[in-house]
């Protein structure tokens, strides 16, 4: 990311490769399968056709089709492409999955789980349609990461920046509170999109570069790691203000939420562990000690473990998160990124993006179940309940959708 302007992103979207360069890579991927090497599996991938139809939200998937997660090989089931540049993908649990992409395309892309497109959401907006004054006409964003309610009607989206009148400079992966003050950045806006209208309907400040969007179980707060400010907004998800900015660190990145919403676990890349936030108090109350360079984390659906992705060091940490007590750690790829846990609980997806990598882990004791081949730069990733399927954001241009055999 970083000062990316429109040259930029001209020679950018000249050098991304095709789709179906991207699914012939895929192919011929080389996968690890338990203690025995297979060669993963890749049909036709097929890719999902535009309709501009909508579709309301369903109720959550309870049992998922298919082999239990983990207990069978995934192979390659279809490419995405089109004008899009994924950063991240997040599925619904209502047959609908959103894709971010960023800057490079200042849209959402909604697809249903079968990879039919269903909407494209431009991210402008009239801020004064809102309620929010000083930036007069259109204003846009630049969509990074989102994360759905608990009663799955509603998405939230981070802006990396945001573009307009009264906007300050683009954000940097270089700032810093001093850096940022000295250059003028402004705070950026969150958005609330309606799963059923699949339309923004809502928008609530935050602070310099969020990143990380997460909302907690209970619905209440909706929270967004602030990485040049280096804190934490907590907003009120019924009044969408910000009720309290707590000062976590440098380049505070994922989210957990505990599952009685009273705990907050985020990610503070530019150190070694887990801020522990209370969410009663809004307080940072401890740490929990990772290894160096933590960028995403997911709990456990029982609440139980922690599991966090080490970007420079290319592993995965799983942790008792009452005691903080390390109890495994795998090394996946060059610089892993995203994960995702399966509804389950029992197997864990991650990313790697600088090996080209989607590993698939038994989250158990963390054994390295399968890797295979994406295309180039793989950086989000999210599970599916809905089919079991694994979908994965390729940062230079497609989302890959991989299924059991």
């Amino acid at each position: 990311m970083g000062r990316l302007r429109a040259g930029r992103a001209r020679r950018y979207a000249r050098r991304r490769p095709p789709a179906a360069a991207i699914a012939a890579v895929a192919v011929v991927a080389a996968a690890t399968w338990a203690a025995t090497t297979h060669r993963a599996g890749a049909s036709a991938p097929s890719v999902g056709t535009p309709s501009s139809e909508t579709v309301g939200p369903a109720a959550p998937t309870t049992t998922v089709p298919g082999p239990p997660p983990g207990s069978a090989p995934l192979r390659l089931l279809r490419v995405i492409g089109g004008p899009i540049s994924p950063k991240s993908v997040d599925a619904t649990d209502t047959g609908l999955v959103f894709a971010q992409n960023m800057m490079y395309r200042h849209t959402m892309t909604v697809y249903r789980s079968d990879g039919v497109l269903r909407r494209t959401i431009p991210d402008s907006v009239v801020l004064a349609r809102f309620g929010v004054h000083g930036h007069p006409g259109i204003s846009r964003g630049a969509p990074v990461e989102a994360a759905v309610t608990p009663d799955r009607r509603e998405m939230w989206v981070s802006n990396y920046s945001m573009y307009g009148v009264g906007f300050g400079p683009e954000g940097s992966d270089t700032c810093s509170q001093g850096s940022g003050a000295a250059e003028g950045y402004t705070d950026s806006y969150l958005y609330r999109v309606s799963v059923r209208a699949l339309a923004i309907d809502g928008v609530a400040k935050v602070g310099w570069v969020p990143k990380y969007v997460a909302v907690a179980p209970d619905g209440r707060w909706v929270l967004a790691s602030n990485w040049c400010s280096y804190d934490l907004s907590v907003v009120s998800a019924h009044t969408l203000r910000e009720v309290a900015r707590i000062p976590i660190g440098p380049y505070p990145r994922g989210i957990a939420i505990s599952p009685d919403s009273r705990l907050a676990y985020v990610a503070v890349m530019g150190g070694d562990s887990l801020a522990v936030v209370s969410l009663t108090t809004r307080r940072v109350v401890g740490s929990i000690y990772t290894g160096s360079n933590p960028r995403h984390v997911v709990i456990s659906p029982n609440g139980q473990f922690l599991y966090v992705t080490l970007n420079q060091p290319g592993e995965v940490v799983k942790i008792l998160r009452r005691t903080g007590r390390i109890l495994g750690t795998v090394h996946t790829g060059d610089a892993c990124r995203s994960l995702t846990i399966s509804s389950s609980g029992t197997t864990l997806y991650v990313v790697n993006y600088l090996s080209d990598t989607m590993s698939m882990l038994r989250a158990s004791d963390l054994k390295v179940l399968q890797t295979v081949r994406t295309g180039q730069h793989p950086v989000g990733i999210t599970y599916d309940p809905v089919t079991g399927h694994v979908w994965v954001a390729v940062y230079t241009g497609a989302i890959m959708v991989f299924g059991p055999r």
